[in-house]
Formats: structure tokens, sequence, C-alpha cells
């Protein structure tokens, strides 16, 4: 059973729009795909610059 959109009124005032079934499932997609691209970027970077530090270190130690 495919639910659709609806609109939830509530007594306050306020009213929320909730997405149907299709539209969370891509959604919620999004956001795990985005997340680990988010992981592997930043873990990419740490290890560059890792590197970095390691390479900068060898040539402190070799100029003294």
């Amino acid at each position: 059973m495919i639910k659709e959109r609806y609109k939830e009124e509530f007594e306050e005032g306020s009213d929320l729009l909730w997405p149907s079934e299709k539209e969370d499932k891509v959604t919620r997609k999004f956001y795990r795909d985005l997340s680990h691209l988010t992981k592997n970027e930043t873990s990419n970077n740490t290890k560059r610059l890792n590197f970095f530090e390691l390479l900068l270190s060898i040539i402190k130690f070799k100029k003294i």
C-alpha cells in the first residue's frame, strides 16, 4: 500500500505536509549517499594530510 502525500492540521494553527512513501525513499537514499560521500571525502583528506605531515617532518629532520 503506497501512501500519497497528506496534510496534517493541528489545533495550534500549524499544518504539516507529509511526503509520499516514494518521495520519502528517494530523500532518504539521497541523504544516505551524501553521508557516505562526505565520509569518504574526509578520510581521503586525512590520509593526504598525514602524508604531507610525514613528508614535512622528513624534510625538517634532514635539514638539522
